[in-house]
């Protein structure tokens, strides 16, 4: 299974290699000779080859990123292009119908190229706009069991607190909870970007526990893949330090205005022998409400059909790049957005941080605010 994926991973790359070549080619073909086109295909492939081999050498730390930012250059390059392709069409479209004379070849091709340059910066600009500009998504449920005082629940999966995304963003989640007057925080997985290296030089512990002490009912958290990559115990005493519940494989019975919720967090699946959900809710009166942690929504079928009134998780990051966001909803049942289902409500979230590099295209960053009533008490 492995090297399957490697496998496919390999291929997609030389498939966007070759797409970038030929999106450059076409951006360049006004000045190309035989030698420039020959330098464009060489530097497109060698650049992608080289950059793969120094990621998986894992010589360099973050080499990672190169790989990610380098697709980035060549899939956008590869929108682009086809974004210029609909263009054309559409104007040769628009001139046969309403029968006028065009413009020369050489006036729509210098055309469409400045508007390719202008589209492929536009993308990064767009892209970073929606990794740092956090959006609030709001969502009221009522669930069938007595709760007297709706709670105010706020969720931040996927903060990859990092090199890039540290004290400010931070700082923004502790502003929009507060803005938001939210009773309790809950981070479903992926806190730590794989270690604690920039959340100790950068002193976001500070941060952190500020964050912490001002929700007035806590902030409950469960650990990821990315928390699990041989790092786990340093990054839960960090998070711990900070004032942050952890609770994987836990429960913890909430006292909420003199009323019971039951918080339940499960390890990420990354972790084979992580506790099975039956086992946790055996531990629980599933008469009161019941809050599920899991960082992934693959169980969510199986955790429909149990007395769990509400899930979060995220991991999913809506693909975080288009077209993945398609690929992440179809092979889901849930891979991102809110639904009601069997006995449950189940949400997943992109994330408020971002995975490698800090671009997101149909995807954003956000939190949610969930607003959870139950029925009346008579």
């Amino acid at each position: 299974m492995r090297y399957a994926f490697f496998i496919t991973i390999i291929a997609l790359l030389e498939l966007f290699s070759l797409g970038a070549a030929l999106s450059l080619q076409w951006w360049l073909q006004p000045w190309l000779t035989s030698s420039l086109t020959t330098a464009v295909w060489v530097l497109v492939f060698v650049v992608t080859n080289a950059l793969l081999a120094v990621t998986f050498s894992k010589r360099f730390d973050n080499s990672y990123r190169w790989m990610s930012a380098w697709m980035l250059v060549m899939h956008y390059l590869i929108l682009t292009a086809l974004l210029m392709s609909l263009f054309y069409g559409g104007y040769l479209l628009l001139v046969s119908l309403i029968s006028i004379e065009g413009y020369s070849a050489a006036t729509v091709g210098f055309g469409l190229r400045v508007l390719a340059g202008v589209m492929f910066i536009a993308l990064f600009i767009y892209s970073l706009y929606c990794a740092y500009v956090p959006v609030v998504r709001r969502l009221s449920i009522t669930i069938n069991k007595p709760l007297a005082n709706s709670l105010r629940i706020a969720v931040a999966s996927d903060l990859h607190l990092g090199q890039l995304f540290g004290n400010k963003a931070i700082d923004k989640l502790h502003h929009l909870i507060q803005e938001n007057k939210a009773d309790i925080l809950l981070m479903p997985g992926d806190i730590m970007d794989d270690n604690i290296k920039a959340y100790t030089a950068h002193n976001m512990a500070a941060k952190l526990t500020k964050l912490c002490s001002s929700l007035p009912y806590g902030v409950y958290a469960t650990l990821g893949n990315h928390d699990l990559y041989g790092h786990e115990q340093p990054i839960s005493n960090a998070l711990q330090d900070a004032g942050v519940q952890l609770l994987n494989d836990k429960v913890l019975k909430l006292d909420y205005k003199g009323e019971i919720i039951w918080l339940i967090g499960r390890f990420d699946n990354h972790k084979r022998e992580r506790v099975a959900t039956t086992d946790l809710l055996q531990q629980v009166d599933t008469s009161k409400p019941v809050i599920l942690l899991d960082h992934r929504p693959s169980d969510i079928d199986k955790h429909s059909q149990l007395p769990i009134d509400l899930q979060v998780s995220g991991h999913t990051h809506n693909g975080q790049i288009f077209p993945a966001n398609f690929i992440v909803r179809a092979i889901n049942r849930l891979g991102y957005g809110y639904k009601a289902i069997g006995k449950g409500h189940f949400v997943v979230s992109s994330g408020y941080g971002f995975w490698g590099i800090p671009f997101r295209l149909g995807s954003r960053s956000e939190i949610w605010l969930i607003e959870m009533t139950g029925q009346s008490i008579a």
